[in-house]
């Protein structure tokens, strides 16, 4: 016996190796990369900066994943690995280096694994860094039915003394808010579960047709588009990396950030307030976009003159998904306005609340209005 009689077919490896070096991304950080793909370690040195401190963060795609598979639609996940990791080093003000990632299957199939690589690749070249390297594993009888999994790791850096934290925010703060792209990369498995329960009542769901009530509109999707239920589902996670320069530009008068992931704004807005402090957040401020609705209650944009009840209830949906808010930027009320403009720049934004103190009683510490 050998190595492909168990399942593994190192050829393939290979094959997708060679793929990989033919779509590497040349970024302006190239000058700083020792070595490249296909080593056992990457190396990259760090220039230019007074006192340094290394940033990193890991996530993955979750089960959005699976709906990506179930459509046949390998080229856009790869935006939502790189975003979850990168967004998430924003939150302390680190600018990202670069990026590896790390692709798990039963059976390697080199066109999907390069499609998902390939998307990793636009992604990092979308904002200016290198894909360092990463791992493939195949894992015969591990994964079923062709399954992938797909996760991804950042490394930022940021100087001492430009360190964003939860402790610097104060009362009067204001929020601003960055708009998403719609569902980004959280609460998929809530969605698949609606949309399993939806056929079940109501016969397949045509992912292929257009939903005019869903396509289009400032946050979710492109204006004025035919989009399909199957690319607004997919709709990648935004990458806010471009909004950091512009908030340098305000020195200490932006004092902290929260990336709006799982579990909505209830879960991920307090890690960037200080202890004893509160938010108070304003939701008609926030560009939820019709996805959500639709993640509601899909019977009413599925079957004409439906009024069927709600599958979600509306707590559970802020308690669970973004709404709309990719990013929250804790600034000084004084500058709150000349920053909003400074980020409309890039994102649509918008003011959506202001940061309190705690009043010492069982109220939640973000509280919707």
């Amino acid at each position: 016996m050998d190595y492909k009689d168990s399942g593994v077919d190192k050829e393939r490896g290979y094959q997708l190796v060679q793929k990989i070096r033919e779509q590497e991304v040349k970024t302006s950080g190239q000058q700083n990369i020792l070595g490249g793909v296909g080593g056992f370690a990457s190396l990259y040195a760090l220039k230019g900066y007074r006192d340094p401190v290394l940033v990193s963060g890991t996530d993955g795609v979750g089960t959005k994943l699976k709906l990506a598979f179930d459509f046949g639609i390998y080229d856009t996940v790869g935006q939502d690995c790189v975003a979850m990791c990168v967004n998430d080093i924003l939150c302390t003000g680190a600018e990202p280096l670069f990026f590896l990632d790390y692709i798990a299957c039963d059976r390697l199939d080199v066109e999907i694994a390069s499609a998902l690589v390939g998307g990793i690749s636009q992604a990092c070249e979308s904002i200016d860094i290198p894909l360092l390297g990463g791992e493939t594993a195949e894992m015969p009888g591990f994964y079923n039915n062709g399954l992938y999994d797909m996760a991804g790791f950042c490394v930022g850096v940021v100087e001492r003394d430009q360190i964003l934290s939860r402790e610097q925010s104060r009362p009067g703060d204001v929020i601003i808010g960055l708009a998403g792209s719609g569902l980004h990369s959280n609460g998929f498995s809530l969605v698949r579960k609606v949309l399993a329960k939806s056929e079940e009542k109501y016969g397949p769901i045509d992912y292929d047709r257009p939903l005019p009530e869903l396509s289009g509109g400032e946050s979710g999707g492109i204006e004025g588009s035919r989009q399909s239920l199957k690319q607004l589902l997919l709709e990648p996670t935004v990458l806010y990396a471009r909004v950091l320069p512009k908030l340098r530009e305000w020195g200490d008068k932006v004092h902290s950030i929260a990336h709006i992931t799982g579990g909505g704004i209830h879960e991920n807005l307090p890690r960037a307030l200080a202890d004893g402090l509160c938010a108070e957040v304003q939701t008609g401020q926030i560009r939820t976009s019709e996805i959500f609705r639709f993640i509601r209650n899909p019977a009413s944009y599925l079957v004409p003159g439906e009024s069927a009840q709600a599958l979600i209830s509306e707590e559970e949906m802020w308690h669970t998904f973004n709404m709309g808010l990719g990013l929250a930027v804790i600034v000084a009320g004084e500058a709150a306005r000349d920053i909003l403009e400074s980020c409309r720049d890039i994102y649509p934004a918008d003011i959506i609340g202001r940061v309190l103190e705690e009043d010492g009683g069982d109220l939640p510490r973000v509280r919707l209005v």
